[in-house]
């Protein structure tokens, strides 16, 4: 099982639990557990299982088999209303009669609410107003755990970065379980305390940002999470990140002690505050290295086409689990 903090409670816990879809298997014996106040993210791409757990857990389906439990409560065979969760979605499912007051209010009354939007129309909102207004709805009644179906995934990307930010913060300050869905690798290491990286109906690794970044279990975790190197030495497969390489020209000595590969620069990829190169190895595999741009033009012509080293430490280097 993939356990919390053993001094927190647990608010969630998931304990083999499997969805069949006729000969689709959705979730495969997951085990999860979720502390109390903890901002936990569900990652992983399309089909992976992630919206079909979280709706086993807000009760919006069945399970096959295993059990749920909410606050030590379990909840395995409780309809949705009676669980002691919400539930935000990407398309906001707010009532389109309601005003924002009335919205917010579904379940339970309040006052003086989103000052000057209150008697307004959803349709007469922006993404991001609506959206908050669903998120109000959402936490007003406090629930054990609040749970969000890839929120963010209608706004442009400018505003649903403003939002990750404010959606951390409400959390923090609100103190109320978040398990938050989403196939965006960069909002779930914004954003999360931890994260549990899904395929194919399975946990891959769970893990806070940082560890799931810098330590992938997997060869899925090490290619899905940003932009992985997956290397064979002596039969053992190991990651190296394209930031931790760095690029030698001819001539250009490496620091003692760093692991030294030639090769030739096969493609460059402006993108912005970075350039990446994609460099093809004598010993014949490719590798990408990330070079920041710290010129205007960055340096790109410096490297196109030429004969160059790559560099790295062992320390930037991980194991990938033999096992998987």
């Amino acid at each position: 099982m993939t356990e919390g903090d053993p001094a927190k409670k647990a608010a969630l816990k998931v304990l083999g639990v499997r969805k069949n879809y006729g000969p689709v298997v959705a979730v495969a014996g997951v085990d999860l557990v979720v502390d109390e106040g903890e901002f936990f993210t569900l990652l992983g791409p399309s089909g992976s299982g992630k919206t079909t757990l979280l709706r086993l857990i807000a009760g919006f389906e069945r399970p096959d088999a295993g059990r749920i439990e909410l606050g030590g409560r379990d909840v395995t065979s409780v309809p949705p209303y009676l669980r002691d969760t919400n539930t935000v979605f990407q398309d906001y499912a707010l009532f389109p009669h309601m005003s924002v007051a009335e919205n917010i209010a579904y379940g339970l009354r309040v006052k003086h609410v989103f000052t000057g939007l209150g008697g307004r129309r959803p349709n007469q909102l922006s993404g991001g107003q609506r959206q908050r207004v669903a998120l109000a709805r959402a936490v007003v009644n406090e629930p054990e755990v609040l749970l969000l179906d890839e929120p963010l995934g209608a706004l442009d990307l400018k505003l649903r970065q403003e939002m990750q930010i404010e959606l951390k913060q409400i959390q923090k300050e609100v103190g109320i379980t978040f398990v938050y869905v989403t196939h965006d690798q960069e909002e779930a290491l914004t954003m999360s305390d931890r994260i549990a990286v899904m395929s194919n109906g399975q946990i891959e690794q769970v893990g806070p940002p940082v560890e799931v970044y810098e330590r992938p279990a997997t060869e899925f975790v090490a290619g899905f999470i940003g932009i992985s190197n997956v290397l064979v030495r002596d039969g053992v497969r190991f990651v190296v990140r394209p930031e931790k390489i760095r690029m030698l020209a001819e001539g250009e000595s490496a620091p003692s002690g760093m692991i030294v590969e030639p090769g030739e620069v096969e493609e460059v990829i402006y993108v912005g505050m970075s350039t990446r190169y994609v460099v093809h190895l004598e010993r014949g595999e490719h590798l990408v290295a990330v070079r920041q741009n710290m010129d205007a033009l960055g340096d790109a012509e410096r490297f196109e086409g030429r004969s160059v080293r790559l560099a790295w430490t062992a320390d930037h280097t991980f194991v990938l689990d033999k096992g998987r």
